[in-house]
């Protein structure tokens, strides 16, 4: 068997087959050499059958429970640590993306070595784009865009675009990025091992916050518009009471770990 370029994961939870099914083929869509890691989070099996699409380059794990979204990431981390692969790509089973992606992400990151991070320009699947860049999170940012009502977020849509940079070009490279979107996760791989993978504190949400954090504490994390993928977005937590509570115990988490007032990275130097 050929060498192992790029690990993938995506975790599963009662997820539509059609939709999945659309990641996984954009995954191995591509030359170089890929292996995927499905993890599932569902009561039952009924996503196991997405690994026939190719079982040479896919493993399916059946956790017989909900660990939560990090924590089956890890698990597919451990998985591939035989693989050794120079790249590990956390996926969404939401997104979907053209043959070359990878190829073109994978290239990016062998010429810029001190880059730990990338991700490219997510677009909703109509074309339009979504603003996935970020500053850290900070408490009243969190809960100004969660909880207050439209008139005032309106009024404090200024210092939100800053939070998304907005007031950045996204059609050029932004650099040192502190929180990046985990919908799709392009990370060097022993950078990521380095820092121990995703903080299984984190059930769901900010996790890839505080992943990219530290990624930046360690290397340059880039957002790199050249490379677009798309990403059914929904926002679950803005209309699902459950995942409300999730994302505010998550939010708890964060600035638990960061702290509350003074949410400033100190960035890699490069």
């Amino acid at each position: 068997m050929k060498e192992v370029q790029i690990t993938g994961s995506i975790v599963l939870y009662r997820n539509d087959f059609a939709i999945v099914e659309a990641a996984v083929k954009s995954f191995l869509s591509t030359g170089l050499n890929v292996f995927l890691f499905l993890v599932d989070n569902s009561p039952g099996r009924e996503l196991e059958k997405l690994a026939s699409i190719d079982p040479s380059r896919i493993h399916y794990v059946f956790n017989n429970g909900n660990p939560g979204f990090g924590t089956a990431h890890n698990i597919a981390l451990s998985h591939g640590s035989r693989f050794n692969a120079g790249y590990h790509l956390v996926l969404n089973p939401d997104v979907y993306f053209e043959p070359d992606t990878l190829e073109q992400l994978y290239y990016y990151m062998e010429e810029h070595r001190d880059t730990g991070q990338v991700m490219p320009r997510v677009l909703y699947p109509n074309g339009s784009l979504q603003y996935l860049c970020r500053k850290n999170p900070t408490f009243s940012n969190l809960f100004s865009r969660r909880f207050f009502p439209r008139f005032v977020r309106d009024l404090l849509a200024k210092k939100m675009g800053k939070y998304e940079y907005k007031d950045h070009d996204y059609l050029q490279p932004i650099y040192n990025v502190p929180f990046l979107s985990g919908c799709f996760m392009f990370l060097r791989t022993d950078i990521l091992k380095e820092i121990g993978g995703f903080d299984e504190h984190f059930f769901l949400y900010m996790e890839d916050a505080d992943l990219t954090r530290r990624m930046l504490q360690r290397s340059r994390t880039v957002y790199f518009p050249d490379v677009h993928v798309y990403h059914h977005y929904t926002k679950g937590s803005y209309t699902n009471l459950k995942l409300t509570w999730h994302h505010l115990r998550s939010a708890v988490t964060y600035f638990n770990k960061w702290g509350w007032l003074n949410s400033k990275t100190q960035h890699h130097q490069v």
